[in-house]
């Protein structure tokens, strides 16, 4: 017996010891999954906004050596009435507005402040948008009509094989991919968990085979879409999306921090998601967006771009909300009104008449209820008017 005690004894010891070494080597790879999965929850959301960059990988995005573009205040402005109670309801984090070119009201709740970098959810889509009418506008991309698969030869005999790259810029590609958020077990939040344990996005999004429709029939958002526009751009161009984003958008802007991509395990961007500025800073880009792709004089991306992009072309049900390139329009869009738009409460807002852009970063729990959306945009509407 004490034989038998003493054998079971170094067994025991053996495994705990592999599990103690198990455990150390993927410590980093346990941490990011403990992290996707308490990502959203009600006491870790704000401060996890905030700070992604520890627990994911990520990508620098350099401001570039030049100096800080100036956000001057304009007129100080009382916003309308409800925007307390709505900015309490919506748990928003940020809340900056713009006219003509000068900020009118700008504050930080819950905790954050200026110099907080936040994630920006799906916005980060309109930002690859920008990138790419810059690169097609230099001829790396020969037409939106090309097969991705040119680009992206990797998709070939995927779901996406047969798809143009209009399609995928619409939301067309008819390629099936559950988007429930809620689900544990949907698309979107097994890619959060590739992203998590240093998987590849890449041989993810070509392990896709199904369609519900044949390119460019039906509309659906399908945030995996935007990774094949990501890799149609590092396919005609060579070049990571973070190196070419920082080069092509962000040093012209005259960022005043850093910002960082959440990147999967290749360290190839989180271009669906994955971007982290502070709200001055998505300010800039937004500001940029408004007058029509300039700045301080430069023209950093093509007028013409942002008009087509803007515009809803994908085949979105009639009297349904419209969607561009990466860019969203309301059904009963004014002239010049469209947005940016983020899961959790992320919005860029933009009134073009009027010279208005909205910037919220948020951490709303309850975005996807009944009126919510809807209920966003009449407060950014009263406040534009207000102004």
């Amino acid at each position: 017996m004490r034989v038998i005690g003493k054998w079971l004894g170094r067994i025991i010891l053996a495994i705990v010891l592999a599990a103690v070494v198990v455990g150390v080597w993927k410590r980093e790879q346990i941490e990011r999954l403990w992290t996707v999965n308490t990502l959203f929850d009600e006491d870790r959301i704000v401060h996890n906004f905030s700070n992604m960059g520890s627990a994911f990988l990520t990508a620098p995005l350099d401001r570039g050596n030049g100096p800080t573009s100036p956000l001057d205040y304009g007129a100080e402005t009382t916003l309308p009435d409800g925007t307390e109670a709505w900015i309490t309801d919506r748990k928003v984090t940020s809340l900056l507005v713009m006219k003509d070119g000068q900020i009118r009201y700008e504050e930080y709740f819950q905790g954050t402040g200026p110099e907080d970098r936040r994630i920006s959810w799906s916005v980060a889509k309109s930002y690859l948008s920008a990138l790419f009418g810059v690169l097609l506008d230099e001829g790396a991309i020969d037409s939106i009509d090309d097969p991705v698969v040119k680009y992206a030869p990797q998709l070939t005999g995927s779901a996406y094989d047969g798809a143009t790259i209009r399609n995928v810029l619409n939301m067309a590609s008819g390629v099936t991919f559950d988007e429930d958020y809620f689900d544990p077990k949907s698309d979107i939040n097994r890619m959060g968990r590739v992203v998590a344990l240093g998987g590849t996005l890449d041989d993810f999004t070509a392990s896709f085979t199904g369609r519900f429709a044949a390119p460019g029939d039906k509309w659906q958002y399908v945030s995996i879409d935007t990774h094949v526009i990501g890799m149609v751009i590092r396919g005609a161009t060579g070049r990571g999306i973070a190196e070419l984003l920082a080069e092509k958008i962000l040093h012209p802007l005259g960022l005043e921090y850093d910002g960082y991509y959440v990147t999967d395990g290749a360290g190839v961007a989180f271009v669906l998601g994955g971007l982290n500025f502070t709200t001055r800073d998505f300010a800039r880009f937004g500001q940029m967006i408004l007058q029509n792709g300039t700045l301080d004089g430069q023209q950093i991306v093509p007028a013409d771009w942002i008009a087509e992009s803007t515009q809803a072309s994908a085949p979105t049900e009639p009297g349904k909300i419209g969607y561009g390139y990466q860019w969203w329009i309301q059904a009963d869009a004014r002239p010049g009104e469209f947005l940016g738009r983020g899961v959790y409460g992320q919005y860029l807002y933009f009134d073009q008449p009027r010279g208005v852009l909205i910037v919220t970063t948020g951490a709303d729990r309850g975005f996807r209820g009944d009126g919510v959306h809807d209920g966003n945009i009449e407060m950014f509407r009263k406040i534009a008017e207000s102004l």
